[in-house]
């Protein structure tokens, strides 16, 4: 299995080789178009993610706020007197389709923006071809290191891995008491192994000890020997950095083994699914987010979002994908106007220039490298087979 697995990573990432290789100056891309970008009455901006498979409750939620804003911004007139159009695309929650559906969008429908991918292993494969064909890129979801690195045309709305999990961290050492800690990493999951390495130096500056390190993979479902290790340890808690799927059956598995013990991780354990599987043992796990829906204490463009969100998806409440997948189409058409261009090598500046936008999922600012800054971060607590506001806890901006 290790070596099927290494051949799929292998084949992902010499797709992504050949298609940027094959795509340099193409004149037919959006950024060389003589239109700007545009065509006839509409400007497209592509849906990069997954509506089938593992991860479909972020790809379907991002799509959920990117189709709100669309509609907001059609109401009202549009862009540059042109309308918006969502184009779709599924991936099936797979890396080897990744590459082919951000080609497609560029080279076949002609986007000028890609909102996506909201996981930080597909958002890297498609920045080199976004970056090489000048098409915007803005996750609204990719938490983990090494993702605007990529270059001038790649942002993300996102609050970061590296300035929530710390906050996160002080909380549960200081405030919960979690001196000891095991910690459960995806190995092949990109974001679970950069998230483990940030809570791992968090834990490390805040005097608590790591006292098991497990290792999982997307897709396992049997953890009965991590949990029995686990068990050996004796942790306060368990800080879990996968994905809902792999930690809803985890803690089924903690609970099988008569331990009392909560789990705490970051926004890629967002999701009903966590419950859906997990049941009663994921009652009390902890989850963080940039975004909490709070229509009481709400700042008003954030309590007009969760109403018409409520009034479209039978009075649920949204949540941090389709908040930032709203938040990521009103920062590109606002980019669009301030640069009267609905080319992405001119609008991509103006984007760049964002400062205190204030968004449905909270005040951005983008730093010169084009990560963003969002406070606070929310920390989630499972109640009743709902999310609750635990905390809301302040960050710092990533040091410099």
């Amino acid at each position: 299995m290790r070596k099927y697995r290494l051949s799929l990573v292998l084949l992902s990432v010499l797709l992504v080789v050949m298609l940027v290789a094959g795509c340099g100056g193409n004149a037919g891309a959006p950024g060389g178009s003589s239109s700007g970008g545009a065509q006839g009455d509409t400007i497209k901006i592509g849906f990069m993610g997954a509506l089938t498979g593992n991860e479909a409750s972020y790809g379907i939620e991002t799509l959920k706020g990117m189709k709100m804003a669309a509609e907001d911004l059609n109401k009202a007139g549009g862009v540059l007197g042109k309308k918006i159009e969502i184009v779709e695309s599924d991936h099936g929650s797979k890396q080897t389709e990744a590459a082919s559906v951000v080609q497609k969008m560029i080279s076949k429908d002609r986007v000028v923006a890609i909102v996506g991918d909201p996981t930080t292993g597909k958002t890297k494969l498609a920045a080199p071809i976004c970056q090489q064909n000048k098409v915007v890129l803005l996750s609204a979801g990719a938490v983990g290191p090494g993702v605007v690195e990529f270059g001038d045309y790649i942002f993300r709305d996102t609050l970061l891995d590296a300035v929530a999990a710390p906050a996160v961290t002080k909380y549960l050492v200081n405030e919960l008491g979690w001196k000891k800690v095991a910690i459960v990493t995806s190995t092949n999951n990109d974001y679970s192994v950069g998230l483990t390495k940030i809570f791992e130096e968090a834990l490390a500056a805040n005097n608590a000890q790591i006292v098991d390190r497990e290792s999982i993979q997307d897709g396992d479902q049997d953890f009965s020997a991590q949990v029995t290790r686990i068990k050996q340890a004796k942790p306060d808690g368990i800080i879990f950095t996968g994905y809902y799927t792999e930690g809803g059956l985890f803690m089924k598995e903690v609970r099988k083994q008569g331990l009392d013990l909560k789990m705490a991780g970051g926004d890629g354990l967002l999701s009903p699914v966590l419950w859906k599987l997990g049941g009663d043992a994921v009652e009390g796990s902890m989850v963080y987010t940039g975004f909490a829906a709070d229509p009481e204490n709400a700042a008003p463009q954030t309590k007009e979002f969760i109403k018409k969100y409520q009034a479209a998806n039978d009075n649920k409440l949204p949540d941090m994908f389709s908040a930032q997948g709203y938040d990521a189409v009103m920062l590109l058409a606002k980019a669009m106007k301030e640069a009267n261009s609905t080319d992405p090598s001119k609008f991509k500046d103006a984007l760049a220039k964002t400062k205190d936008y204030p968004g449905v999922s909270g005040t951005l600012t983008f730093l010169p490298n084009r990560e963003p800054v969002k406070s606070p971060v929310y920390l989630l607590e499972v109640k009743n087979q709902q999310f609750s506001i635990k905390a809301a806890l302040p960050t710092e901006a990533p040091k410099a």
